[in-house]
């Protein structure tokens, strides 16, 4: 069965022509030129991912209320900004909003389709979990590895595809220190040093969000993060 993808651009011949690079790999694909079409589309049934652009015809932020829509009803459907506004305060508003990857338009269509791919695989790992980290528990953590859920103390987290394999590289080896490096290999990222910190910063306010004195992922200064043992 072919994977779904949604596409919100409004430039008629980008968007046809990720449309067409993007099936031609295998995926069912539909484009959208605006938030409002996308969103009709998605009120009966979401896409299994989502493309999208910031600025959307006569919306310069209608990419980002989609994104924040989106994510509202699904924590874990992977979202992708691909836009032309690729300054660290777009990108740091679109991982604050909850996407899991922010792509500029000048990335080649080969790229686009291995960050589409790798997000699947993450997405589909939930189904092939390694034997034995099913279910991996560290004092208030529960990490559920084929259900992709977070809970702290009894209390779900709610992290997005890219957030949810971050932690888990953390926690299967607790005390570990894990550079910036091996957090973009090991989630299948390929992203520079300041977008892996805003992606950390985001799953800390979620875990305090549901427990003020949260202190378990460590930053190691000039190397990278550990989970605390």
């Amino acid at each position: 069965m072919r994977r779904n993808i949604a596409i919100v651009e409004d430039q008629p011949l980008i968007r046809a022509n990720y449309v067409e690079a993007l099936t031609r790999i295998g995926y069912d694909v539909r484009g959208y030129a605006g938030r409002r079409e996308a969103a009709d589309a998605f009120a009966t049934r979401l896409p299994e991912l989502v493309i999208i652009d910031i600025g959307l015809g006569d919306e310069p932020e209608g990419g980002f209320e989609l994104c924040r829509a989106l994510r509202a009803r699904s924590a874990t459907l992977p979202i992708l900004f691909l836009t032309a506004r690729d300054s660290d305060f777009d990108v740091i508003s679109g991982l604050r909003l909850g996407a899991d990857d922010y792509l500029s338009k000048d990335v080649s269509l080969h790229h686009l389709a291995a960050r589409v791919g790798a997000l699947f695989r993450r997405v589909e790992a939930q189904h092939a979990p390694d034997a034995g980290e099913t279910v991996i528990e560290h004092g208030a953590l529960k990490l559920e590895t084929e259900r992709m859920r977070v809970t702290w103390n009894g209390t779900e987290v709610a992290l997005t595809v890219t957030e949810f394999w971050m932690v888990h590289t953390l926690v299967r080896f607790p005390g570990h220190v894990k550079s910036r490096d091996q957090l973009m290999r090991e989630a299948e990222l390929v992203v520079d040093d300041a977008t892996i910190t805003s992606h950390v910063k985001r799953i800390r306010k979620k875990f305090v969000a549901v427990a003020a004195d949260f202190d378990a992922i460590e930053s190691v200064h000039g190397v990278g993060y550990r989970w605390r043992v």
